[in-house]
């Protein structure tokens, strides 16, 4: 193998935070109609996913650093598995194999990628994507699978050049401003000049200023109280479990958060959390007045900056109020909480810690993932996908689902995923947790019922 690059400290952060019971791999389904060339698929693998040299790279770490080195017997087949699911076809025997595919670690002597493609889904087949995090984000990954597709492969015959960003960033920078994330960027860039301060006086004051921020953010995080002991907070098995929800209209929830002064986001995250309360009630939890917390990656990525692999997100502390019972009054507590994380700089700084912990010892990572898992009960991520429909290969894109991974002590993840005018909820869990995760993806539809109720009924009076 030849050296490349180190990783750099966030990329190495992910790395470190692997355990046996708690993969950090990213999981995409992609499912599609029928149509698919199986040799077309291959051929754009081998010249579009390649064509960044990091994929063809294992991630090698000791106690200080971590590096990617080549891989010498590279062999794309070795990561492209061609496989059948043992019933009729159905979104059971799917869910069920994505659940243990994800179970799942990746030979460590090869890239840490896979893509299984399922045939016979539907009448259709379907691409179950692997990625350690290490090797990038979810809006850099997300970016990178669009880029396969056979509109983005017609965009760059035509124009000559890589085909042109396709709105992922759009939507996932509403939770921190810009301005704060490229301070953050300018930050980094001074200390890593020695003579940063000395030259850019008023930068290093930017610096210090933000640095205190973060800082602040940072003990206000740790100052958390731990997420109460439900159904999720169960001892990890390291089994998996997955279920998804056919889409809901993605104009229906944008003309519920119109009329209840909301947005599209804040109605998401309380159909959740009511869900959620619903669930874990039903499992004998006692969730009257609970409140947890839900970790969301927030991108801190530019609308135009260049598209690249590597890890440039950060993370806040989003409260859902589980016990809540009024669909109205737990919308507008969770308005309000995210309003208040809009104005922190709570994913600057988590990404500042996790820049700064991949640089640290390897014993460093421990007890500060163990620290912050504690304070959130799952993970949740929403990613606004391509509004047309797309082709891979030949074959439609029908659905799209997108699981990143969790940390610590934390074992559920839930993806929101907008394509095509739905918004598409998919649910991924350790099987202590959540064993039937398809019964909680029927009462996030059923909550979102209820709403649409109430709103049909003029109930916004009365809460105001």
């Amino acid at each position: 193998m030849s050296s490349v690059e180190r990783l750099s400290g966030a990329d190495r952060a992910w790395l470190l935070m692997e355990r046996p019971t708690n993969l950090m791999v990213v999981v995409g389904l992609i499912v599609l109609g029928p149509g698919l060339d199986r040799t077309r698929y291959r051929e754009i693998i081998a010249r579009r996913f390649l064509a960044h040299r990091r994929f063809r790279c294992i991630p090698v770490a000791d106690a200080l650093e971590a590096r990617w080195l080549e891989a010498e017997q590279f062999d794309l087949d070795d990561h492209i598995a061609w496989v059948a699911l043992p019933g009729p076809g159905t979104q059971r025997e799917l869910e069920a194999l994505l659940g243990e595919l994800a179970s799942t670690p990746f030979n460590p002597g090869r890239p840490l990628w896979m893509f299984h493609v399922v045939e016979g889904y539907r009448g259709g087949s379907a691409i179950i994507v692997r990625i350690h995090h290490c090797y990038a984000d979810g809006v850099a990954l997300m970016r990178v699978l669009m880029s396969l597709t056979d509109e983005a492969g017609a965009a760059q015959h035509k124009d000559g050049g890589e085909p042109p960003p396709t709105g992922f960033l759009r939507g996932l920078t509403d939770l921190v401003p810009l301005p704060m994330a490229a301070a953050l960027r300018e930050g980094v860039d001074l200390l890593g000049s020695g003579v940063g301060y000395l030259l850019h006086p008023a930068q290093a004051a930017t610096l210090a200023r933000d640095t205190l921020a973060y800082s602040s953010e940072l003990l206000h995080i740790a100052g958390l109280s731990d997420d109460p002991p439900t159904r999720l907070k169960q001892p990890l098995s390291g089994a998996r479990r997955a279920a998804w929800a056919e889409p809901l209209s993605l104009q229906e929830v944008r003309t519920v958060a119109q009329v209840l002064g909301c947005t599209v986001n804040d109605v998401l995250l309380s159909i959740l959390a009511g869900a959620l309360g619903r669930y874990l009630a039903s499992q004998g939890d006692d969730s009257t007045d609970l409140k947890i917390r839900a970790v969301v990656p927030v991108n801190l990525r530019a609308e135009d900056e260049p598209a690249t692999l590597g890890n440039r997100f950060g993370l806040v502390f989003a409260e859902l109020p589980i016990g809540l019972k009024h669909p109205l009054e737990r919308l507008y507590a969770v308005r309000a909480a995210m309003q208040e994380l809009k104005g922190s700089s709570q994913a600057a700084a988590t990404l500042g810690l996790l820049s700064i912990v991949g640089t640290l010892p390897s014993a460093v990572a421990e007890p500060t993932t163990a620290l912050f898992s504690a304070k959130g009960s799952l993970v949740v991520s929403n990613l606004p996908g391509p509004r047309e429909p797309l082709h891979l290969a030949g074959a439609e894109i029908t659905q799209v689902l997108f699981w990143v991974p969790e940390a610590g002590s934390i074992g559920t993840g839930v993806s929101i995923l907008s394509y095509r005018g739905g918004v598409q909820f998919g649910v991924i869990s350790d099987r202590e947790m959540i064993p039937r995760p398809d019964e909680l993806v029927a009462l996030i539809a059923a909550e979102f019922e209820r709403l649409v109720y109430l709103v049909l009924l003029g109930g916004a009076s009365l809460l105001g």
